[in-house]
């Protein structure tokens, strides 16, 4: 009896030990699907220099804040859209664009205008349109 307490002991410590590594292995491995392989090379694109198909997808969006993605011709142009504002005189600041094993990082933000530019009631839709190489993997915004 004391013999088969002892064998199902030790086959009870190495499962517990396989189960430690593989927890071990599976934190390791979601830290390092976030980990920047590099820095993706972009041109933020006027609107008179996007593709008919895309400006026309922005054109029924713009109304709202939208996160769209598009790819045409080797490049992947990623779009972010604030919705309307009340004023003119916004601008969009690009802080990162970057590529991991899993997926492609875009953190944007939006800028008010001046208080003197606030004053002016006339609806706007800011919106950026980045335009980099394509990578096949989903795009994360931030």
């Amino acid at each position: 009896m004391n013999r088969l307490y002892e064998c199902r002991k030790r086959i009870l410590s190495v499962c517990l030990v396989c189960l430690m590594c593989a927890a071990v292995y599976a934190c390791g491995e979601k830290q390092d699907t976030m980990k920047k392989i590099k820095d993706l090379e972009c041109t933020v694109i006027p609107e008179d220099r996007l593709p008919e198909e895309l400006l026309d997808m922005i054109g029924k969006k713009k109304e709202k804040a939208f996160k769209i993605t598009f790819e045409d011709q080797g490049f992947l142009y990623i779009c972010i859209g604030y919705g309307a504002q009340e004023t003119g005189g916004y601008s969009i600041a690009l802080n990162d664009l970057y590529e991991t094993s899993n997926a492609v990082y875009v953190d944007t933000n939006l800028i008010g205008p001046p208080p003197e530019e606030k004053s002016d009631p006339v609806a706007s839709y800011p919106y950026i349109v980045i335009k980099t190489e394509f990578v096949d993997k989903p795009v994360v915004f931030d």
